[in-house]
């Protein structure tokens, strides 16, 4: 399940490792031997994105770190293989129906915009109107829909949490695949007020025999 971890609070203890992955100037570098329980105890008083992009490229056993608008880490263990076939038969999906592959990424990491600092977060899939620049947090502002896959665990992260985060940077759509036996699909819109409106709900099977294009406005 994904560990929720305060960012904006120094642990006791806290000491920085030396590594081969600083991304920035002032980013802290983690070694190759550091889990996410390590990271925890290591991490810095403040958490910045550059931090947060050698946490992801450190970790050797497939954690998944992000950072909420607020600072508050968590991180995600590695996805099971039912998560990976979801999100494999979503991209197919996508791309078989025409959509451009530069603009159907897998674990792209996005920038959430906060009011006082921005998070970072990574869905499972994300769809583009154009092909996003080349980088590691990319901008939202050409972003039509991400999809989360759940996890155990990550019910109320991604349900409410994300659910508030996506519609308040603006992103059109956001779907939702729950691990049920149907895989259910939750498939969010914008509703104005930066919040979502469910616009439907169906089983992952029936999403696949539909056109993508029905579902972009």
């Amino acid at each position: 399940m994904s560990k929720p971890l305060r960012a904006n609070a120094s642990p006791p203890g806290r000491q920085l490792v030396a590594g081969r992955n600083r991304r920035a100037r002032n980013a802290v570098s983690y070694d190759d031997r550091m889990g996410a329980e390590t990271v925890g105890m290591h991490m810095p008083a403040v958490v910045t994105l550059d931090d947060l992009a050698a946490m992801n490229a450190s970790d050797q056993n497939g954690h998944r770190y992000e950072t909420s608008p607020e600072g508050v880490l968590s991180v995600m263990p590695p996805a099971d293989s039912e998560h990976a076939q979801i999100a494999s038969r979503l991209l197919a999906w996508l791309i078989m129906a025409g959509w451009p592959a530069q603009q159907v990424l897998q674990v792209a990491g996005i920038r959430v915009p906060g009011s006082r600092r921005d998070g970072g977060r990574i869905p499972d899939v994300s769809v583009w109107g154009k092909a996003p620049p080349r980088g590691v947090w990319l901008p939202v502002a050409e972003l039509l829909l991400v999809i989360e896959i759940v996890s155990p665990g990550s019910e109320a992260m991604d349900e409410v949490t994300k659910r508030r985060e996506y519609a308040s940077a603006g992103i059109p759509q956001y779907w939702v695949v729950d691990r049920d036996d149907a895989q259910t699909v939750t498939l969010y819109q914008l509703s104005g007020a930066d919040t979502y409106a469910e616009h439907a709900k169906m089983p992952l099977v029936w999403l696949l025999q539909t056109d993508p294009a029905d579902h972009f406005g």
